[in-house]
């Protein structure tokens, strides 16, 4: 497939001649309650998410990544050390700041804990070699305005290397950072282009400039509430020389306007006092409506030279001849579709229309023929044909703008000139608001490297270029370090992670050890283990092993554990349980196809549609669900329902348009693809109860399989974006709602339910001590074996409630405080994967989570019952003289209603007690640790008893300490017993024999099985 419609992890938008045509449409007025949360109503909610995890319940439930790692997630930003290349910290869009000391062997995860993790510009003070003398300052809210560039707070800084955190006031309503700078000599003085919020005007936006290290800001540079900046440049010779750049946007959910007049370039010669405009008149650098996004890189060896790369929303100058415009005029195009009368139409040569409908893909049936039929009987108008196949993809890959430009000045920016003789093709296309960098090599000011969907250089002053791609770089690229010692040396960030190259471009190697992916939707199968699957922001489709463990084993065998599925942005996936096999899934705008993994067999599903039938809008992440009741079934949906009872071979449309386009009062004449349902689902209880959502805040249910459908969004908050849908797995009636206000800067949480099939609701999550912070949700999921638990995920976390959502609690700390997409429960073995969007997957095991009912709850101290443990004997001993003794450790969990010292004991049958643990109890779960060893002075009495107990055949116990000195407990059965203020509970553990060595040779089927075979013995210590 066309690498750019699969590349791009962005927003998709219409542009061309139709574009440049288009009337701009007059702003829509918010509705009140949709208006732009404060920033100090969402500071409150952080400080409220901090307060609600010291009192969280499962505070302490164990949290694990299962990566997956080696596609990473988006990097806008990276700072490498001047004195030492092999450390610099990466700051990725939504996972947060890293570090490496190793050139990226292994990073070190440095901001994740607080208010945001999304970040869109990173600059260090670099002191010296010592990581603790370093002064990082972070610009949190990612600067490319994609469709999941989550809003920030203001700025951070840390003069720890990042080991702690100060957050710098006054910056907080800015939302999105495009860059800072810092002054090369005078550590308290800073600048800092504020882009502003993304989906509404706002006046904090622009160049702000502190004096006092961030403790106070100025805004010295603005122009209007549309316009910000998204790029400073300081003249490392002459501080007082400050270059800024300003961008003009305009985005909605349903429209992008991506350029504009008050769009330029910007210089202060006093420090970022005062500032004149270099753009527009007779400098050679354009200042019109259609000028977009521009990046700016000074020369260090002589300032006076500097490069910028600017988008050009113009539309691409005509220079066909005269014959060949000629020929043109006949043909019939995408541009000309939209224009052209009945007579016109049915005039064209058929040749012309045959040669349309074989490069649209059209269906057999439809030939010049019977589509003039149509036209001549008036059953459809000439820009039906157009509509049938033009779509926000089609679009994007056919539009006709100049797009990326290079300009350079040598004079301190009076004057410019363009250096790229030719376009600048496949840089950038139609969204360079999603690019938009150049960087010049220290010492050459004719080397220089410009990015969007390749990344590209040049040797000579930007006039040509080669491409400097390879087969292990990802596209889309967004941060750039040249050596100053050394160009040829370059380190790359784009969104698949770190590229590093030693020879300008012609090899590189990734360096992606962090976890760091942007997962939309998750899903899981049924196999043994577990294979986990997920759609990612520009990274396909994967799946994996559920019990995945990040190690380097890899490189060697040539097996990354998980899979690619498919190529583009990943979106939702559903697998098909019977052959655990089978899997759904797709990227962007609806696009999906049926896969048999085993085979690589592929089929594309497809919504029959006839021309004439209003377009069909797909939604980014279209959804797609198969029926539990019957796996044969599926469900799809773009803004109408669509069912399939083969697998998807054929799909039915039952429905009309169950979005609020229909009725719309307004004109939104979209740009983005709107009005689109967003989430499906079934009730567990009862084959063809259906719910659907769509972006513009609608839900309806369907009784009937989808035949027939009732909206049910009365008593709901008009026009948020239904996140999610879920049906109750207990009570029929019962189904919950999440809505997310992200695309009008609303930050507040919406969950509901409905306990009558959605024709009356309830707010969760809102009440005065427990309530959900102030932060959107994306996904709400009722537990399958406890009707009391609720699984909520948000921009900044996951909460669990365990009354039926009256209140809410942060799941486990070792879970940053990243956005969590989906979660989902495994029927069968009790375990929770989550899906972030930032932090790739993690699982937590959620048996005893599910047993916190209300009489558990309700008792002082609750000890779970203990799954027998087999023992090894590698227990204490040393595998290898040159490593470390492993170390092994059985989880003993229990329940407190109040804090405070807790007592366990381990004692044998006969009341020897050969273990006393003491544990700092917190309220709620707790998990103590015992590493199966015991004291040593019950040594004997305990070798006489496992004496007295063997049978006759077996071997006298021999307690001899293991190579870390330490005695470990015996085969046997004991009982645990924990005591707290007076209050004692206990439980039976066993400690099972090892199972004797087979005898005969044990075959396996495949490597595969031999290998999860031997990790089996591994972590068994055979």
């Amino acid at each position: 497939m066309n690498k750019l419609l699969l590349s791009c992890g962005i927003l998709l938008v219409t542009t061309g001649a139709f574009a440049q045509k288009k009337a701009k449409k007059a702003p829509l007025t918010t509705p009140v309650a949709l208006a732009p949360t404060p920033a100090a109503e969402r500071m409150a909610g952080a400080t409220h998410r901090r307060q609600l995890a010291k009192t969280s319940l499962v505070q302490n439930l164990p949290v694990t990544s299962i990566g997956p790692t080696v596609m990473s997630g988006r990097v806008v930003d990276l700072a490498v050390n001047p004195l030492n290349a092999n450390q610099f910290y990466v700051a990725y869009a939504s996972g947060g700041l890293w570090r490496t000391d190793n050139n990226g062997m292994s990073f070190t995860p440095l901001f994740q804990h607080e208010a945001v993790m999304t970040l869109g510009a990173l600059a260090v003070d670099w002191k010296g070699a010592n990581t603790d003398e370093h002064t990082v300052w972070l610009g949190t809210g990612e600067a490319n305005s994609s469709r999941s560039s989550y809003a920030g707070m203001g700025c951070y800084k840390s003069t720890d290397g990042g080991r702690t955190w100060q957050h710098l006031p006054g910056l907080d309503e800015t939302h999105h950072i495009g860059k800072i700078a810092l002054h090369p000599s005078n550590p308290n003085v800073a600048w800092v282009a504020a882009v502003g919020h993304l989906y509404t005007d706002n006046p904090e936006r622009g160049l702000y400039k502190t004096t006092d290290g961030g403790t106070t800001w100025r805004r010295t540079l603005y122009i209007d509430n549309q316009t910000g900046a998204i790029d400073v440049d300081v003249d490392p010779a002459n501080p007082q020389v400050v270059y800024a750049a300003m961008w003009h946007k305009e985005r909605k959910a349903w429209n992008f306007v991506e350029s504009g007049a008050t769009s330029g370039l910007y210089k202060s010669t006093d420090g970022g006092e005062t500032w004149k405009i270099l753009s527009g008149g007779q400098s050679g650098l354009p200042q019109d409506a259609k000028t977009g996004r521009i990046g700016l890189s000074i020369f260090p060896g002589n300032t006076q030279t500097m490069y910028v790369i600017l988008d050009n929303q113009s539309a691409r100058p005509d220079k066909k001849e005269a014959k060949d415009a000629v020929a043109d005029a006949r043909k019939l195009t995408k541009d000309r579709l939209r224009v052209i009368s009945k007579e016109e139409f049915l005039k064209s040569e058929d040749s012309f229309i045959a040669d349309y409908l074989e490069e649209q893909n059209f269906p057999q049936k439809y030939t010049p023929k019977t589509l003039k039929e149509l036209v001549q009987a008036d059953k459809i108008k000439p820009v039906a044909i157009l509509e049938y196949t033009d779509d926000a993809n089609s679009r994007l890959i056919n539009a006709d703008v100049i797009g990326a430009e290079v300009y350079r000045s040598d004079d301190g920016g009076a004057t410019w000139r363009k250096v790229n003789a030719d376009f600048l093709d496949g840089l950038y296309n139609t969204y360079g608001y999603y690019f938009g960098n150049v960087w010049v090599a220290p010492d050459n000011a004719d080397k220089i490297v410009i990015a969007g969907v390749p990344v590209i250089g040049s040797t000579d002053g930007g006039k040509t270029y080669r491409n400097m791609d390879g087969g292990n770089v990802h596209s889309d690229h967004h941060a750039l370090w040249i050596n100053p010692a050394n160009n040829k040396h370059q380190i790359l960030g784009n969104d698949g992670g770190i590229n590093i190259t030693y020879d300008s471009g012609k090899t590189w190697f990734k360096a992606n050890t962090p976890a760091v992916g942007q997962f939309y939707a998750v899903a899981v199968d049924m196999a043994k283990p577990y294979n986990v699957y997920g759609g990612l922001q520009d990274n396909g489709v994967w799946t994996g092993p559920s019990n995945y463990k990040a190690d380097n084993d890899w490189y060697a065998s040539g097996k990354y554990p998980y899979k690619s599925i498919m190529g583009g942005d990943g979106m939702q996936v559903q697998v098909d349980w019977r052959d655990n096999n089978t899997v759904y899934t797709g990227f962007q705008f609806g696009n999906y196809f049926r896969v048999n993994r085993n085979t690589g067999e592929t089929k594309r599903l497809v919504v029959p549609t006839e021309v004439g039938e209003p377009r069909l809008r797909w939604n980014w992440q279209a959804p797609i669900l198969i029926s539990r009741h019957n796996q044969d079934v599926i469900y799809f949906g773009s803004n109408r329902f669509h069912r399939s009872l083969n697998k998807g071979d054929e799909f039915k449309t039952l429905s009309g348009d169950l979005t609020a386009a229909a009725n719309r009062k307004d004109n939104r004449e979209s740009d983005v693809t709107y009005g689109t349902l967003t989430t499906i689902d079934e009730s567990p209880l009862r084959f063809g109860l259906l719910y659907a959502g769509s972006d513009d805040g609608l839900i309806h249910v369907s009784k009937d399989g989808g035949n027939t459908w009732t909206r049910i969004t009365n008593g709901l908050p008009v026009e948020l974006w239904v996140s999610r849908v879920s049906a109750s797995a207990h009570q029929e009636g019962t189904v919950y709602a999440s809505l997310n206000g992200y695309r009008n800067d609303h930050f507040n949480a919406y969950v509901f339910v409905s306990t009558d099939y959605g024709q009356t609701w309830k707010q969760l999550g809102n009440g005065p001590t427990s309530s959900l912070p102030a932060e959107p949700v994306n996904v709400v999921r009722e537990d399958p074996k406890n009707p009391n638990l609720l699984y909520v995920g948000t921009d900044h976390g996951l909460y669990v409630s365990l009354d039926k959502g009256q209140t809410f609690m942060p799941f486990g700390t070792g879970l940053p405080a990243v956005a969590v997409h989906d979660v989902v429960v495994h029927p069968r073995d009790n375990e929770l994967l989550i899906g972030t969007h930032g932090r790739s997957l993690y699982t937590a095991n959620i048996e005893h989570l599910q047993q916190l009912t209300d009489s558990v709850l309700a008792r002082p101290l609750y000890l779970f019952t203990l799954k027998p443990v087999t023992a090894s004997t590698r227990w204490g001993k040393r595998s290898s003289p040159y490593e470390d003794i492993p170390t092994y450790s059985l989880s003993l969990p229990y329940v407190a209603k109040s804090s405070g010292k807790t007592t366990a004991t381990i004692q044998t049958e006969k009341g020897l007690v050969l273990r006393t643990l003491t544990d700092t109890t917190e309220a709620g779960l707790n998990y103590l640790a015992f590493d199966y060893s015991i004291d040593s002075s019950s040594r004997a009495l305990y070798q006489t008893q496992l004496n007295e107990a063997k049978k006759k055949d077996d071997k006298a116990a021999d307690l001899t300490p293991a190579d870390d000195k330490k005695l470990y407990i015996q085969p046997g059965k004991y009982k645990l017993t924990l005591t707290q203020h007076g209050q004692s509970v206990s439980r039976d553990l066993e400690i099972k024999a090892p199972e004797k060595r087979p005898r005969r040779p044990v075959t396996f089927a495949s490597p595969d099985e031999f290998e999860q075979w031997r990790e089996e013995q591994e972590e068994e210590g055979k």
